[in-house]
């Protein structure tokens, strides 16, 4: 079985998705292909059973020939199944003349299977809703990425020295964040107050310009992270690892141990007292 799944937005927004999309292949034993935002394309490298990437920019900068170039990638191979997040009339009429038996969205005329959301805020959880028509469940919060071992053993090589625990601190890069990031001098506040209470402690910087699979890497091999970053933050979900994440409600995570939203949209706010708390160091 082929199952063609749209998924706009960035890289944060295929991560959440990553779940879902790895359960259906798994449950179909489906070959499957992703449209998504070309600079999101790296995303599904983290997914063997991801075949194929069509890089498909869903905003409105998209040209006719951008679209027809879609419709051939989507008219040719056979594909049973189509799960929808995009929407749109150019969505809908892409689809309708695609000759995709099965097609699941929330909208639109194309869509054979309506979905019904749930009202789950957290955003992986939230796309059991697309597998429901298909037969399938959806368990995000156990799913764990699979990374390579090679990768997990650089990743744990290049952390500092020392037996201390590893802390990855992962302020929002500059232009990702839909907000205001948590101010500089907290960040080094923080440091400064949990080697108090941690001379051991081992302070780890994100790779910067590393892959998805080495990013995920580097924080799987940690202890925790603090993040205001979207993209490192997922990536801790998806590796299992203990996070708190800045400017997160606790709905939009999972309720789970060892994960903890704080701040609300507004980082400008939170002080010391309440991350070091949420670390476990209050």
């Amino acid at each position: 079985m082929r199952v063609l799944i749209l998924i706009p937005g960035g890289i944060a927004s295929q991560l959440q998705a990553l779940p879902a999309v790895a359960t259906v292949a798994a449950s179909l034993k489906a070959q499957i292909q992703v449209a998504c935002a070309p600079e999101a394309a790296a995303s599904w490298k983290l997914l063997p059973a991801v075949e194929k990437v069509l890089p498909f920019n869903f905003g409105e900068g998209s040209s006719l020939a951008d679209w027809a170039n879609l419709l051939g990638n989507v008219r040719e191979p056979d594909f049973q199944v189509c799960l929808n997040l995009a929407s749109g009339r150019q969505v809908d009429l892409l689809l309708s003349m695609s000759h995709i038996p099965t097609r699941v969205a929330t909208a639109g005329f194309s869509a054979t299977e309506r979905v019904v959301l749930d009202g789950a805020t957290w955003p992986q959880q939230a796309l059991a809703a697309y597998l429901g028509p298909l037969g399938i469940g959806l368990d995000a919060n156990s799913y764990r990425l699979a990374l390579p071992k090679a990768a997990l053993d650089q990743a744990g090589s290049a952390l500092p020295p020392g037996q201390g625990p590893a802390l990855l601190l992962a302020p929002a890069r500059a232009g990702v964040a839909e907000t205001a990031d948590w101010p500089a001098h907290q960040w080094q506040g923080l440091q400064e107050r949990v080697r108090q209470k941690l001379a051991d402690l081992r302070v780890v910087t994100p790779l910067v310009g590393g892959s998805l699979v080495e990013r995920a890497a580097q924080l799987a091999s940690c202890d925790v992270v603090l993040s205001s970053d979207p993209i490192a933050s997922e990536l801790a979900l998806l590796t299992g690892t203990p996070l708190v994440a800045l400017g997160r409600e606790p709905a939009s995570l999972p309720q789970r141990p060892g994960v903890e939203g704080l701040g609300g949209p507004d980082l400008s706010l939170l002080g010391l007292e309440p991350v070091l708390q949420a670390l476990g160091l209050g």
